[in-house]
């Protein structure tokens, strides 16, 4: 190092901006994890952002308020128009988990359907500004065919397969009638499988919400008045209702979830391929939504 001082100095400049890092970090996470940790009455919160394609951090996040003693009650706050069906199914299963050991409010932002919605009514109560977009109780699949496409570029696209179904809603040709029925069959069974859990969660007829149950919006207000959720208000409301549901005396500490750090590569596959394979700019066969009908 004696022949090369600049490359020493640099190597100890590097050294302490990373043990900085470290002790910023160490000290962030013990921060956090005392204002967790620390006596007194809480109300946790978890946001749930735009469309949705993944459980695994939600659930992570609700898991985590749901064993925590601290934690008294829970705000799920959406604002989704919906997505992935077994994602969403997954995160309405663990809203319901949480609410058999303490109350859950799901509070409805701009926008809380299909999807948004399926979650929300794992809730407890669900809470809703009059101007909410919500409902829209439906599944949809989509096709892309670019079979003309192919044929005016001079593109041919062979397929060997195990089973005549293996390849159907090829973007290659159109679905047969046997296909259609197929995929059809399965719209039609998540569809119950969304009825029931809307009929089960809002008490009510299944009967009652198959009538309503065509993919159709509500505004907050029509949601209340046909009964898919309890009442009308903002984030701050669904705080209080969480708290009086809990027994709270005094006003209560809110705890958001800690801010994930996400790297680069992680950001280009999130907004790029994610996305992309939502607005069918990728072929995956079988993408089945709750997504709302608003026009896309």
């Amino acid at each position: 190092m004696k022949k090369h001082p600049i490359l020493f100095g640099l190597v100890i400049l590097a050294s302490i901006f990373f043990g900085l890092i470290v002790i910023v970090f160490i000290f962030a996470w013990i921060g956090d994890q005392g204002r967790l940790l620390a006596p007194g009455e809480k109300i946790g919160i978890v946001e749930i952002n735009g469309l949705i394609t993944d459980s695994k951090e939600t659930i992570q996040d609700l898991s985590a308020l749901r064993k925590n003693p601290q934690i008294k009650a829970i705000v799920v706050r959406i604002d989704s128009p919906g997505g992935i069906v077994g994602a969403a199914q997954e995160i309405y299963t663990e809203v319901k988990r949480a609410g058999q050991v303490k109350p859950v409010v799901a509070s409805c932002g701009s926008i809380a359907a299909s999807g948004g919605y399926y979650i929300a009514v794992g809730a407890n109560k669900i809470i809703a500004n009059p101007g909410t977009i919500t409902g829209s109780i439906g599944v949809i699949m989509k096709f892309a065919n670019a079979e003309e496409l192919l044929r005016k570029i001079g593109l041919k696209v062979s397929s060997l397969k195990s089973g005549e179904l293996k390849d159907a809603g090829s973007p290659t040709r159109e679905m047969t009638a046997k296909e259609k029925a197929m995929v059809q069959g399965v719209i039609d069974d998540v569809q119950s499988q969304f009825v029931e859990v809307v009929a089960s969660g809002r008490k009510m007829p299944q009967e009652k919400i198959r009538e309503i149950a065509d993919g159709r919006i509500f505004s907050g207000k029509q949601a209340m008045e046909l009964g898919l959720i309890d009442k009308l208000g903002n984030m701050e409301e669904a705080i209080a209702a969480a708290g009086q549901m809990a027994g709270l005396k005094e006003e209560p500490e809110v705890i958001y979830p800690k801010k994930k750090g996400i790297s680069f590569w992680e950001l280009i596959l999130d907004t790029t391929f994610r996305e992309g394979v939502l607005e069918g700019l990728f072929y995956i066969p079988y993408k089945l939504s709750f997504e709302a009908g608003l026009g896309s």
